[in-house]
């Protein structure tokens, strides 16, 4: 097993530990813990992407990753953010 394949395996772990205790109702999918899980698979995953130089999932897994990301910088409505 090449070094990507194991750093794209760990990165998918992260993701569907996350898709599963979100479908379990375990972890809620508007939860920073979620947001974060999704966020480091998206960015390992990525990462994997472009070290075997697939550039496709390298656009996927990089949009996903920014998205999480922005999600985990929203302040809930309702709040000020202090």
């Amino acid at each position: 097993m090449k070094t990507s394949d194991i750093i794209a395996s760990i990165g998918v772990i992260i993701l569907l530990v996350a898709f599963m205790l979100n479908l379990y109702k375990k972890l809620p999918a508007n939860s920073k813990i979620y947001s974060l899980m999704n966020f480091l698979g998206a960015g390992v995953c990525c990462y994997a992407s472009w070290m075997v130089r697939f550039y496709p999932f390298v656009v996927l897994e990089s949009v996903w990753a920014f998205v999480a990301f922005i999600s985990l910088l929203k302040v809930p409505r309702g709040t000020s953010g202090n």
